[in-house]
């Protein structure tokens, strides 16, 4: 097995991987899609596991990369008003939907409130249950039905969503959520079309993937007196498992969590997954885990085992299907 890579080859094979990702995922994008219904009228569809009566949306504000990426992967750019987009995503330049991106509002680059989807004039908001939509912040399916104003609610995060809870894993979460949006945007055909394209990819990847036992990897999204990680209920689980490895804490039925370094330790991960996002370069992350006493040693970071996922791959979104590519092009070229 050779073991060592660096962050610049990473870097290299990830900016093919999205070439060609993006070649297979733009097909139709942005180009006008035709209702398979009459717009009129209500559907229902479940937001989480709430059903819920939808009219078609036409000034739709999408909640960071995840939410708008799936709106633009149906060709809905016309129905999108505007989006809100916190620090720590990547620049909307980076997106395959870029040009779908410049079409559309930024609203505010700053966590997502009701004042800014009121200011819009919004009809619709799609968001995450607590990532987006958060009690805290004023801001939920329940306040935004008072207001007269729809939204829904990525799959994903449903697992724990107070009354009316939904679990599944967290790609075919993203199947639904293609597929509900389809319905309530009567596209339904299109939204097919999106998932089989992205079902295909998944299962070519399954099929190239390293034979034994999976390669256990620990993702390391932020944290230094404690690591913060991915638990089974977010997509870096299943890029992880469908492209042949192990996450080290798949056993918890958390999305995004706290564990201590001596969990991770006794996992003896041979790959760290890096969440690159926000202020603290991929490269700081790196070299904090090279340096300190409680992962200097893990059998990852003594081969220099590093694996960069882009925030966008990570969270809920078309983006998943990019990071597990290029994820499993990785694990391919350690067994070589």
């Amino acid at each position: 097995m050779r073991t060592t890579r660096t962050l610049a080859a990473v870097r290299n094979r990830a900016a093919l991987g999205s070439v060609l990702a993006a070649t297979l995922v733009l097909s139709g994008c942005g180009a006008e899609v035709e209702s398979d219904a009459k717009a009129s009228g209500k559907v229902t569809v479940k937001r989480c596991g709430e059903p819920v009566r939808y009219t078609v949306p036409e000034r739709a504000v999408a909640y960071e990369g995840g939410s708008a990426d799936k709106l633009f992967a149906l060709g809905l750019t016309e129905h999108v008003h505007g989006y809100v987009m916190p620090p720590a995503n990547p620049p909307v330049s980076e997106s395959p939907w870029a040009s779908e991106y410049a079409k559309v509002k930024m609203l505010s680059d700053d966590l997502l409130n009701k004042e800014v989807v009121v200011e819009a004039k919004s009809d619709f908001v799609v968001a995450g249950w607590n990532s987006g939509f958060k009690d805290e912040r004023g801001i939920t399916p329940a306040i935004l039905d008072k207001l007269g104003i729809q939204s829904f609610m990525h799959t994903e995060s449903c697992f724990n969503y107070p009354q009316y809870p939904e679990k599944m894993t967290p790609f075919e979460a993203l199947y639904t959520d293609l597929e509900r949006l389809g319905k309530i945007f009567r596209v339904e055909k299109k939204a097919t079309e999106v998932v089989d394209g992205l079902r295909k990819r998944v299962e070519a990847v399954k099929a190239t993937a390293p034979s034994g036992d999976p390669v256990p990897v620990f993702l390391y999204d932020s944290g230094t007196d404690q690591p913060f990680t991915a638990g089974n209920q977010v997509p870096p689980n299943d890029i992880i498992k469908k492209a042949g490895g192990r996450n080290v804490f798949d056993g918890l039925d958390e999305r995004w969590t706290q564990v201590n370094w001596e969990s991770v330790a006794e996992a003896e991960p041979e790959v760290v997954v890096i969440l690159d996002y926000g202020d603290l370069p991929a490269e700081k992350k790196i070299d904090f885990l090279k340096k300190s006493p409680h992962t200097r040693e893990l059998p990852a970071v003594k081969k220099d085992n590093f694996f960069i996922l882009d925030y966008n791959e990570g969270i809920s979104g078309p983006r998943n299907i990019d990071g597990l590519e290029k994820f499993a092009t990785y694990l391919r070229e350690l067994e070589s």
